[in-house]
């Protein structure tokens, strides 16, 4: 009896990863065993990546507030103390956001907390 082999799924297997190594370089784009592992590091990228945005952002946001917060003769740490003495829960987006788009309503919200 002949062996069995499920070709139908292998085939897609291998067809899905080849067509999401498409555009890549080289062997890279056509060759399974490199696609595959191309992809996979790729992927994992993707994941870190995702994390890295996150950190990213807030390191942006912090930088924005801290520079805004200077002029105002008051340093970041200050501030976010003393916003959070007040009962104050804005988060540093918000804050950020506020700096750069709507500086009078920052600047009134640095006098309240001075």
């Amino acid at each position: 009896m002949p062996r069995s082999v499920n070709a139908v799924a292998s085939k897609a297997r291998r067809k899905r990863i080849l067509k999401a190594a498409k555009g890549f370089y080289g062997k890279r784009k056509n060759v399974y065993t490199v696609a595959k592992n191309v992809m996979e590091k790729g992927l994992t990228y993707s994941y870190v990546g995702r994390k890295l945005k996150k950190r990213d952002y807030r390191t942006l946001w912090i930088a924005r507030i801290n520079a805004a917060v200077r002029a105002e003769g008051m340093t970041y740490s200050q501030f976010i103390n003393k916003l959070n003495t007040k009962g104050i829960e804005l988060n540093r987006k918000v804050l950020a956001d506020l700096a750069m788009n709507e500086p009078e309503t920052f600047k009134k919200l640095i006098d309240s907390v001075k």
